[in-house]
């Protein structure tokens, strides 16, 4: 039998030691994913979980049901008239699968909103409100942003439509609506693909003269609208700006510019 030399013995496997990033203390400026430290080669545990976790809000705000009845509910206490419409996607899975059938009315309520047309007459502003990516999203910000925004607008001399709550509604649906009211704007908020860290984000896209014709260069964006992002209420102001500057100047999109806030501070 061959003996082994003990001067020979095989040196003991080395233990990977979970090791955080010496510029660590930079991330309390940020909610991105950085100095995230390591073990060996490979993320440490608590790293891994919580990257699982962001992941799984994330698909649970972009599969969760748009509880509309409630924010419905919650408007009209706020004081806004609202009308309920839907679009060619029956369901979630299908808005998901087929992103064209929420850029179209569906046609029950295409006739329903030709029909209250004669009743509303010609206004300012068509607000729609939809669930989007994130219903979540929509759920916790709409409300919050229109108590701020609405108000500002209508002391302008602005007439509004009332607020239309449209489930599985992806951005150009504003443009099929704006144009059967007639509005000069219309206004769209909706939850936003949720990001790895901000499930509950709202968007907001404008429009002047919405129409068949008008892509996405014609509209503004203000995105990232939630408490740990851009707050409703700073919302509100940046969109009362950018809709009142729309109307004086006719124009929206790559047209229309936010002057009010530098680049960089002074």
């Amino acid at each position: 039998m061959r003996h082994l030399d003990p001067a020979n013995k095989p040196a003991a496997p080395r233990v990977a030691t979970s090791q955080p990033d010496s510029w660590r203390s930079l991330s309390k400026f940020t909610p991105a994913r950085i100095a995230l430290g390591r073990s060996g080669g490979s993320w440490r545990t608590e790293t891994l979980l919580d990257f699982r976790l962001a992941h799984a809000r994330a698909r649970d705000a972009v599969l969760k049901s748009f509880q509309w009845e409630s924010m419905d509910e919650e408007l009209r206490r706020a004081g806004f008239e609202t009308f309920r419409l839907g679009t060619e996607a029956a369901d979630r899975q299908v808005f998901l699968k087929r992103p064209d059938f929420g850029r179209r009315l569906s046609p029950a309520s295409r006739q329903q909103l030709q029909e209250q047309c004669g009743k509303w007459g010609k206004r300012d502003l068509a607000v729609l409100v939809s669930d989007g990516l994130s219903a979540l999203a929509a759920e916790s910000q709409v409300v919050p942003t229109l108590a701020s925004l609405l108000p500002v607008l209508v002391g302008a001399g602005w007439t509004v439509f009332p607020v239309f709550i449209i489930p599985f509604a992806r951005v150009k649906l504003q443009d099929e609506v704006g144009a059967i009211l007639g509005a000069r704007h219309t206004l769209m908020l909706l939850g936003e693909r949720p990001g790895l860290g901000s499930a509950d984000s709202l968007g907001a896209y404008l429009t002047y003269q919405p129409g068949p014709d008008r892509t996405d260069a014609d509209r503004n964006c203000i995105s990232n609208i939630r408490p740990d992002g851009l707050p409703p209420a700073q919302a509100a102001e940046k969109l009362a700006r950018l809709l009142l500057e729309s109307a004086r100047l006719r124009v929206s999109g790559i047209a229309l510019k936010d002057t009010t806030t530098p680049l960089l501070p002074a």
